[in-house]
């Protein structure tokens, strides 16, 4: 089922088909916390409650949620406002993963700092189990100070990663080199913090200040132009014909434009601090999937 939802859309039915209008509803309508509920706060007076989601962690649990559908292809989002502080040991992530044994993974992972230093974002892609795609940048903004925009465009020939308006990485379909792609599994969109002082942050040196605690991450606007598909139905043959009908599935969406080039050739140069490509320490050879998800100077 293709649908746009903005945090978030009520399912109309159980059947398979395009939602052409949608409404704005509470959160829980469309996710639910799979984890640490009791550290879940919905900010806001009675009209906005269920808008804003804050998730929390302290010294005994963090929390999470997860969408009640998986998505096959797709234009998916949401604006995140990052722990402020002193968040070393903290992990904030914001991804997506599917349910089969050697499962499918796009990730977001924003560690946590101590006062004063940037953020660092990591993202990696798993196809069919296999991940080991770390990218670490630092992020030019300060992402604690208000909501900015974290998604992906997934489609058969690319994915990108996005912050804001700018591509800050891209995974290309090559399946032509031995490289499985993302091309066949459904992903639920899953949101959590948790404790990660054993490596967040430079390496685990710096840990957790739980005189901090409670350390709060707030996501709103979730935002997708995707295809649904429910576990009882089959609706995967019908996320196929959608792509090739979407704007995120249109041949100007299949490759980079000249200013995504751009913007990631000043990622690259000006905000990349670790990139597997390059680390000969893990790996013998390139990974053969390099040569195509940089842009070549």
């Amino acid at each position: 089922m293709g649908h746009k939802m903005k945090l978030a859309f009520a399912f109309l039915c159980f059947t398979s088909f395009f939602v052409t209008v949608a409404r704005a509803s509470a959160f829980w309508e469309d996710f639910y916390v799979n984890f640490g509920d009791w550290m879940v706060e919905y900010p806001g007076d009675e009209l906005e409650a269920g808008n804003i989601v804050d998730l929390r962690l302290d010294n005994t649990t963090g929390s999470g949620f997860r969408s009640k559908y998986p998505f096959l292809y797709g234009h998916i989002g949401m604006k995140l406002k990052l722990v402020g502080g002193n968040s070393a040991g903290t992990v904030t992530s914001y991804y997506l993963a599917s349910k089969f044994e050697k499962w499918c993974e796009l990730d977001f992972e924003f560690l946590g700092n101590k006062s004063g230093e940037p953020y660092i974002l990591q993202t990696n892609v798993f196809s069919e189990g296999k991940g080991d795609r770390e990218q670490r940048i630092f992020l030019w903004f300060d992402p604690t100070k208000d909501y900015h925009y974290y998604g992906i465009i997934w489609n058969q020939d690319l994915i990108q990663f996005l912050v804001d308006d700018t591509v800050i990485r891209v995974f290309h379909n090559s399946k032509d080199l031995g490289i499985p792609y993302l091309d066949y599994q459904p992903m639920y969109v899953y949101s959590s913090i948790w404790n990660g002082e054993d490596w967040a942050t430079c390496g685990g040196k710096e840990k957790t200040d739980w005189s901090q605690q409670p350390f709060a991450a707030s996501y709103k606007d979730f935002e997708i132009d995707s295809c649904t598909v429910h576990e009882d139905h089959n609706d995967i043959h019908d996320c196929y014909q959608k792509l090739y009908s979407s704007s995120y599935g249109q041949p100007e969406a299949r490759k980079l434009s000249q200013k995504q080039i751009q913007d990631l050739k000043r990622i690259q140069y000006n905000y990349v601090i670790y990139d597997y490509c390059t680390d000969a320490k893990r790996f013998n050879t390139t990974p053969p999937e390099c040569s195509r998800n940089w842009p070549q100077y």
